[in-house]
């Protein structure tokens, strides 16, 4: 049986977790694929470095080339992240008729297509499983389980940093800059948190989900994007008193061909299944005109489960070359994009307003909601022993995004209106 070898590019975490993989499971591939799966060649950053596992040293490189250029190699997996160099060779792999697996959802979501097209030309497979959700199988779920049905609405939990803060939060009652700090001392964060806490991790990868779910050519630039980094442990407080968590949403949905992508700070009602995803875990709830409503829940970053998703897209590709049939999937992104306007999406909000605390003020509110055509489905009124203004709390009906902004921009013009302190969308 001719081995079927693979390149590896970068030996980091999960670059790692690929090595255990392959080589602890290598009976199991072999049955499942038919033939063994060997790492050939892998391009780290420094050949020297001490490493916590053993690798032949003779396999590690610090020339990328040596790995693309080699006819020896069938598959090469892309692990090192970033997106220029990772698009670079990613292609000129292509170019010489290497099938490609990464993880770099960064690159998926900006330049997919383009990587897709080249993928088509030259015959070779593309699979990017590991990109959203670490080792939850989304990815293949939408392009295969779904095949025969409709889906019209995606809302994930993608981001397992700002899950695990929000828990922190609502569970402990603590501030975001202190729980920030220990996600860092524990290794969930980044030094440079930015990416996570603002939001655009999560858009990377609701540009990917939509991409695969609604059949057309969705980019980053189309996701409006809102992060964590001013939700106050206030806002939790208020959220649980009213029967929700706060979690980062990334909201998808897809009406009469009309689509609207976001991900920003979601009050989800506390019976609703994504409301119990706490920690680190990352979960993607799918809407299926046919199917109903189903949940994908798991480990969404790590060694281990990232690498899963890794290697069963190697053994997916292997299935393919022995078939025949790769560079047969290619884009599924058939259908024309067209993107919502403020006036097309609508959803229910929760406001928190600072206003002054005296007869006639509820009224006065109550007035520029009906103005601009909002209703709404609870209002709490109280004061506050720490703030002299009242505080008034107002969860809407469904409206327009555009009747809300309207509305947002009136209570900034209100005298009677010291602040509006928070505006979350609300889910479930």
């Amino acid at each position: 049986m001719k081995p079927v070898k693979i390149g590896l590019l970068g030996l980091g975490t999960v670059g790692t977790g690929v090595v255990r993989i392959i080589e602890g499971h290598q009976e199991d591939l072999q049955r499942q694929v038919g033939c063994p799966v060997l790492i050939e060649r892998i391009l780290v950053q420094h050949v020297d470095k001490e490493r916590t596992i053993h690798i032949d040293s003779n396999k590690l490189t610090e020339d990328p080339w040596s790995v693309i250029n080699s006819p020896e190699i069938d598959v090469i997996i892309e692990v090192m992240g970033g997106i220029g160099l990772a698009k670079e060779y990613i292609l000129a792999a292509l170019e010489r008729g290497k099938h490609i697996v990464t993880a770099n959802k960064d690159l998926m979501a900006q330049h997919g297509q383009e990587i897709l097209q080249k993928a088509s030309e030259k015959g070779c497979d593309v699979f990017y499983e590991a990109s959203v959700a670490g080792g939850v199988p989304i990815l293949r779920t939408l392009v295969e389980g779904f095949s025969s049905d409709r889906i019209y609405k995606m809302m994930g939990i993608v981001n397992g940093t700002t899950n695990y803060i929000l828990t922190k939060m609502s569970q402990e009652g603590a501030s975001y800059n202190d729980v920030l700090k220990e996600a860092k001392d524990l290794g969930y964060a980044e030094s440079d948190p930015t990416s996570d806490v603002e939001g655009y991790d999560a858009a990377y990868k609701m540009t990917i989900l939509a991409t695969l779910g609604f059949h057309a050519k969705i980019k980053y630039e189309d996701v409006k994007v809102k992060g964590i980094s001013k939700v106050s442990k206030e806002d939790i407080a208020y959220a649980k008193k009213l029967g929700y968590e706060m979690k980062l949403l990334g909201i998808a949905e897809n009406q009469d061909g009309y689509v609207s992508i976001s991900v920003e700070p979601t009050m989800v009602k506390q019976d609703h299944p994504l409301a119990a995803v706490n920690g680190v875990f990352n979960a993607i709830y799918v809407y299926g005109e046919a199917v109903g409503e189903t949940m994908f829940y798991g480990r969404g970053a790590g060694e281990m489960p990232t690498a899963t998703s890794v290697v069963a897209d190697i053994v997916a590709v292997i299935k393919n070359l022995k078939l025949g049939v790769n560079g047969q999937r290619g884009s599924n992104s058939y259908l024309e994009k067209k993107i919502k306007t403020a006036e097309q999406i609508e959803a229910k909000y929760f406001v928190l307003l600072y206003v002054e605390d005296k007869a006639g003020v509820l009224a006065r509110i109550t007035q520029v909601f009906a103005q601009f055509e909002v209703s709404l489905e609870s209002v709490i009124q109280q004061p506050n022993t720490i703030n002299p203004k009242a505080e008034l709390v107002i969860i809407t009906h469904n409206a327009s995004k555009a009747n809300m902004e309207k509305v947002l921009e009136a209570f900034n013009k209100l005298d009677v209106v010291e602040e509006v302190q928070s505006v979350y969308r609300v889910e479930g």
